[in-house]
């Protein structure tokens, strides 16, 4: 039984990847390249290629290629950090550009003209940060300049993100190649900032939680209220006020944001003096939270 529901949750991981893939590609091929607007990563170099150099190699042959380049030169770079899903979304993400542009020719379905750039820009760059979040999210990828940034981290002292965003933002810029045309070049910069917001909300925006901290001289009594009502824990920790010298009690609580308004109003209810600070966090991991992942 266990063996089974393990198979089961592969096969719908990759189920889902596959589906994310799916929109992250759809959106340059049916938006972005039509209205020649640059992202970035390889898919962003392979469209440059294929606008400005005049390399007319369909984009996602040119994906593969590049992709499998980065590939071979990060086995003997970095040694054997590249798994199945790496290698499934390269090929995958190659498979449903060729399925997109000359299986289904789906740059007809829009007169992307009409839309204007600045809105093939939200559009495409909200497909594909929803599109590669889901990927994200069961643990997959597309490959791509993340290779080169790990390659660039490993000997040089700068964080694999940061290598990624000046890689990027060089990618975007070459787009003026493509169209001649600073807006583009502007328009490919508002897909980064959209894709990016997207890929976060879609990764983190039903986990975000909050810790509260709360200085109160009923701090007992909400924490009771809190663990009855709420069902959440609270903390009690022992303080000192640094200019009094006395001792109080600061109450802890970490909450999901679903739940953060019934405790702020637990608070204003038994005690409305209280003192309060609110925090967003970049995760909680554990009891009815989540679920640490290595």
């Amino acid at each position: 039984m266990q063996i089974f529901k393990k198979k089961q949750h592969v096969i719908i991981s990759y189920l889902i990847i596959t589906l994310g893939i799916l929109i992250y590609t759809f959106g340059w091929a049916a938006v972005m390249l039509p209205a020649k607007i640059v992202g970035g990563g390889v898919s962003g170099i392979s469209s440059v290629l294929y606008y400005a150099v005049g390399l007319h190699i369909p984009i996602g042959v040119m994906n593969l290629v590049i992709n499998a380049i980065l590939v071979l030169i990060g086995f003997k770079m970095l040694g054997s950090r590249f798994g199945a899903n790496t290698i499934y979304g390269i090929v995958m993400s190659s498979l449903c550009f060729i399925l997109w542009q000359q299986v289904l020719h789906v740059e007809t379905l829009f007169d992307v003209s009409q839309f204007g750039g600045f809105m093939c820009a939200i559009i495409g760059g909200a497909l594909c940060g929803g599109g590669i979040g889901m990927t994200f999210a069961m643990g997959g990828n597309s490959g791509g300049t993340d290779i080169i940034a790990l390659i660039v981290s490993k000997y040089y002292n700068i964080s694999p993100g940061k290598v990624i965003m000046y890689l990027d933002i060089f990618i975007v810029g070459s787009s003026f190649f493509v169209s001649h045309k600073i807006e583009n070049v502007v328009f490919g910069y508002i897909v980064m900032v959209t894709m990016t917001y997207v890929l976060d909300m879609v990764l983190d925006g039903n986990k975000q939680s909050y810790q509260i901290l709360v200085f109160s001289q009923k701090n007992k009594e909400i924490g009771d209220a809190i663990t009855t009502e709420v069902g959440r824990g609270a903390t009690l920790l022992d303080a000192e006020g640094c200019y009094s010298h006395q001792g109080q009690q600061v109450l802890m609580i970490m909450v999901h944001k679903t739940d953060k308004p019934h405790v702020m109003q637990i608070i204003h209810r038994i005690d409305d003096n209280a003192f309060i600070s609110v925090s967003k966090t970049q995760g909680v991991y554990g009891k009815n939270f989540e679920k640490l992942k290595l």
